[in-house]
């Protein structure tokens, strides 16, 4: 569960990391501030540690969260399998200074390759 309101009700913080989460398994990596990184870094790594278990309860959890069923073949057939030696530590949070308009710090996150 998050533990950052990002300043939002529940229901609009959840869509949000949803979507940050599906575009982060989508893309590889995301530009976004540095506390989103952090609570998506989360959801992420909970996300490919099912796609490792490879089980249909495990393709229904992650397909009740990710908003696209082409990411979630992706995370299946490609991300979780690529990690398969590896115990957590799927992605990487760097800083890249304030942001121009309202200087929140900026931060991209990435999938560990």
């Amino acid at each position: 569960m998050p533990t950052r309101k990002l300043g939002r009700t529940s229901s609009q913080r959840r869509a949000m990391l949803r979507g940050l989460v599906t575009l982060l398994l989508e893309n590889r990596q995301v530009e976004t501030t540095l506390a989103r990184a952090k609570e998506v870094r989360s959801a992420a790594e909970k996300m490919i540690t099912l796609g490792k278990q490879n089980t249909l309860a495990a393709r229904r959890a992650a397909m009740a969260y990710i908003t696209k069923e082409d990411v979630v073949t992706k995370l299946f057939n490609e991300i979780a399998p690529s990690y398969a030696d590896r115990n957590g530590g799927y992605t990487q949070i760097y800083k890249i200074g304030p942001r121009r308009g309202d200087g929140a710090e900026m931060a991209i996150i990435r999938l560990v390759d």
